[in-house]
């Protein structure tokens, strides 16, 4: 639905996008994450035709992308970080407004503009000025005057940033219901429990280019994979430790009480085999499974900012290598 293809942005000097490729399927709700300064909004504007690249292409539903594309570009529906200075308008008058931009007017323009209103839950603001709304009704009405034209396409930029609790789940819930409908939704956050919730796929920028991408369940699995095991025991806490340091693919170990955790590298079948042998030596193990990887860790890791997860995270009281 949207590609990127080797797009590179010049500041001066300053390269904020480096031979940057994304491809974003029909349909999917794409979850766009990268530290401060990574090159996510450059590359939503890049995207939405705001600014040009100074290298590549941008392609939507097989058109060329770029301000000068009408036709591709009215496919985009756009929820900007910041909302704009529109506050000397009423609620109703911005609604009207974009829907004449996209030549709606009369009661069509009316009659759509309603509809998204209330599909936001703002019906009962229509007369006031959007300077008096707060934070989340913002976000709400840009997210309805994206909508005016029933894009196919949706590019958030940090749309549940600054809001409250309630605000930020109603807001979720309206994009988890046009995802449903169909509709192909980019959202760049750095709230990464919102991405985890939310999204189907996944991209991770730093320093301006995509360090990994892919089905978000995918990418899970890869981190939860490099995750250590977690062996709870019953009791006979030592003499499991004496067995797992014979093990020649247990690589270390730390102790926390009667949890043993170890950095095993084999696969599914030879963690079963491992488990099948310390239960045969008469090992009472309580509990065995894979620590849950998280956005986060895969996150720190690719991004540079963190050690490893998964060791530094655990409070071990004692260590083997």
């Amino acid at each position: 639905m949207l590609q990127v293809e080797h797009v590179k942005k010049f500041y001066g000097h300053f390269c904020a996008l480096d031979d940057l490729t994304m491809h974003i399927s029909e349909g999917s709700l794409y979850g766009f994450v990268g530290p401060n300064g990574a090159g996510k909004t450059t590359a939503i504007r890049i995207m939405t035709g705001i600014i040009y690249p100074d290298e590549g292409t941008v392609t939507v539903a097989g058109m060329p992308g770029g301000y000068e594309h009408a036709e591709s570009r009215s496919l985009i529906g756009y929820v900007p970080d910041a909302f704009g200075i529109y506050n000397n308008l009423r609620v109703s008058e911005y609604m009207e407004f974009f829907a004449a931009c996209y030549g709606l007017d009369g009661m069509e323009a009316r009659r759509r503009s309603e509809n998204l209103l209330k599909y936001v839950e703002l019906t009962d603001k229509a007369d006031f000025y959007v300077e008096s709304l707060s934070r989340g009704m913002k976000q709400k009405l840009a997210l309805a005057r994206a909508l005016i034209n029933d894009p196919p396409i949706l590019v958030m930029d940090e749309p549940t940033s600054g809001l409250d609790p309630r605000t930020r789940y109603e807001f979720k819930q309206i994009v988890g219901e046009l995802s449903d409908r169909g509709k192909t939704i980019i959202i760049s956050s750095h709230i990464l429990s919102d991405i985890s919730e939310l999204c189907t796929d996944i991209g991770i920028i730093d320093q301006g280019s995509i360090v990994m991408s892919g089905r978000l369940m995918d990418v899970m699995k890869i981190v939860t994979a490099e995750n250590p095991i977690i062996i709870s025991m019953a009791r006979r806490t030592t003499q499991a430790i004496r067995f797992l340091k014979q093990e020649k693919r247990v690589r270390s170990m730390a102790i926390k009480g009667n949890d043993i955790m170890i950095n095993f590298e084999g696969t599914a079948a030879d963690e079963a085999q491992l488990l099948k042998r310390m239960i045969e030596e008469g090992l009472p193990v309580h509990g065995f499974s894979r620590e849950k990887g998280s956005l986060e860790s895969i996150f720190m890791q690719l991004t540079g900012h963190g050690e490893e997860h998964t060791v530094a995270s655990y409070d071990a009281s004692e260590s083997y290598h």
